[in-house]
């Protein structure tokens, strides 16, 4: 690893409260210890966030029993923060043309400080993608319909207390949740329609997942080289 420019801590003199000016500076600090402590980093960008879908990214990068690498680590959000670590300028970036990364970081992104062997990273991320629920504002990707079979096994009670409340037209029949109006089928929502938060409740609710966890590799550093990946 090439040595670091400076070994000192960014002044915010900025931030209105100690309390917060402390987690900024450690954050930092962190991300720089990250950049000592690692053979390469990594800039990579995702959709549809969970945290329970990062989880298994986290799990992937832990070193195995019998491995002695340093355990990776990942930074997620805090954009402006990852930049001021890595530095913006030739001046002031903490080793040389990490820069050039920091320029990367722009909205939904995180970084990857490992030092696995960057085709095993390449190769994860590149197969990497989850099917997920669509979150309220994401556009549907086919048309769905409900029918009365997906109805009959819930409870009456959800009747009033949810599915009339998202919109959906049913009533009970002998004994069961039905579609109204003798309708064997209810078309909840259509191909490239926005989703609104009830519609997404609904498909949550069926299980029907109409979005996908992805994440893609942006660029990449090690050993003072930068490359774009994406």
């Amino acid at each position: 690893m090439p040595r670091s420019k400076r070994a000192r801590l960014v002044a915010l003199t900025k931030t209105p409260k100690r309390g917060t000016r402390d987690h900024k500076a450690t954050f930092i600090k962190d991300v720089r210890d990250a950049v000592d402590n690692h053979e390469s980093l990594f800039l990579f960008s995702y959709e549809n966030m969970r945290s329970n879908k990062f989880k298994d990214i986290r799990m992937h990068f832990r070193p195995k029993k019998d491995e002695m690498d340093v355990p990776s680590r990942i930074f997620l959000g805090k954009n402006k923060l990852l930049q001021i670590a890595l530095g913006k300028t030739p001046e002031d970036e903490y080793s040389d043309n990490l820069r050039h990364v920091a320029k990367e970081i722009t909205e939904s992104v995180g970084l990857l400080f490992t030092s696995k062997p960057k085709s095993e990273v390449a190769e994860f991320f590149a197969n990497y993608s989850e099917p997920d629920f669509a979150r309220a504002g994401s556009v549907s990707t086919k048309d769905v319909f409900v029918t009365n079979e997906m109805l009959f096994n819930h409870p009456v009670s959800m009747v009033e207390q949810q599915f009339r409340k998202q919109g959906l037209p049913v009533k009970i029949e002998n004994g069961k949740i039905v579609l109204q109006d003798g309708l064997k089928e209810h078309r909840l929502c259509k191909e490239g329609e926005t989703l609104s938060p009830e519609k997404c409740k609904l498909l949550m609710h069926f299980g029907i997942k109409l979005s996908e966890f992805s994440v893609k590799l942006v660029c990449g550093w090690s050993n003072g080289e930068f490359e774009m990946l994406n």
